[in-house]
């Protein structure tokens, strides 16, 4: 790339947009990191999301068979195509990732690939990891302290956390400061890398489902500065003498809080509760907060 990012703005009239969360990554070591986490080989699809103005996305596709680069901003889009027109194996998407287009996906192994705004980063996790096919692999920047939210260990989870886990394994892989970003952020970043699973990390009765297990995940946290019998009994409506024996049959302490399980934990609390549980509704997937 000739010019700077912000040369290269400034040469178009255009400024960042706050209401997007447009932080446009500079550093080329942070940028290399990005690319080293996500392994890449000719063999390799990759979906770029929120591909900016292709300074990551010309990285990409020097290792990549194919890189689909995702943008949002309709003013971004002529530059990033223009930034990327000596790449052939590389399409510009005009596009949402939170409404996915048909990007003609179908049963292919693929990685995804961004920088995402930090207000759409739980949300942009929940899209891919519920999809099917899931990514092979996710490398995302985020913020800091979100990241390490992703990674924490029994004793510090949160929703999050049993989320991400529950489809793949997920390391920081490299921490960003803020002044690497145009314009920086208030916050440091960092780099998670996710190796997704094709089944999820815990094993769960057949009884349970997926459904079952974050129904009664999202109880637990609903209300966690409480123990798990009250969490859980006001998430569920169910009898606090109910959950407790469930609780009990897990394993599971009822003083506990929500924020102490594993995930084999979780585990077997659904397997105890799930068939009591009250008024399951008809949203019952996974909420990544």
């Amino acid at each position: 790339m000739s010019q700077s990012v912000p040369a290269l703005l400034r040469a178009h009239g255009l400024h960042p947009r706050k209401r997007l969360g447009q932080n446009f990554l500079l550093d080329p070591v942070a940028l290399g990191r990005i690319v080293d986490a996500a392994e890449l080989s000719p063999e390799d699809l990759v979906l770029e999301v929120g591909a900016g103005v292709g300074n990551l996305t010309r990285l990409l596709a020097a290792e990549a068979g194919t890189v689909l680069a995702l943008e949002l901003d309709d003013r971004l889009v002529e530059i990033l195509r223009e930034q990327v027109a000596g790449f052939p194996n590389v399409k510009v998407v005009h596009g949402d990732v939170l409404d996915m287009p048909d990007l003609g996906l179908g049963k292919l192994r693929y990685k995804v690939v961004g920088n995402l705004p930090y207000y759409i980063t739980s949300a942009v996790l929940r899209t891919f990891l519920e999809r099917h096919p899931r990514p092979t692999l996710l490398v995302v920047t985020v913020q800091r302290e979100v990241a390490e939210r992703i990674v924490a260990e029994p004793g510090d989870m949160s929703l999050l956390a049993v989320s991400v886990q529950f489809y793949g394994r997920p390391r920081i892989w490299a921490r960003i400061p803020a002044g690497a970003f145009y314009p920086a952020p208030d916050v440091d970043s960092a780099i998670v890398r996710v190796e997704v699973e094709e089944q999820p990390q815990v094993q769960l009765d057949e009884a349970v489902g997926e459904a079952g297990f974050f129904r009664v995940v999202r109880a637990g946290f609903s209300q966690k500065r409480k123990t798990l019998r009250n969490s859980l009994s006001g998430g569920l409506g169910l009898d606090p003498a109910v959950v407790e024996r469930g609780l009990g049959d897990a394993g599971v302490d009822p003083r506990r809080r929500a924020e102490t399980l594993s995930l084999q934990e979780w585990a077997a609390v659904a397997r105890t509760l799930s068939g009591r549980s009250v008024g399951s509704g008809a949203d019952n997937g996974p909420r990544l907060s």
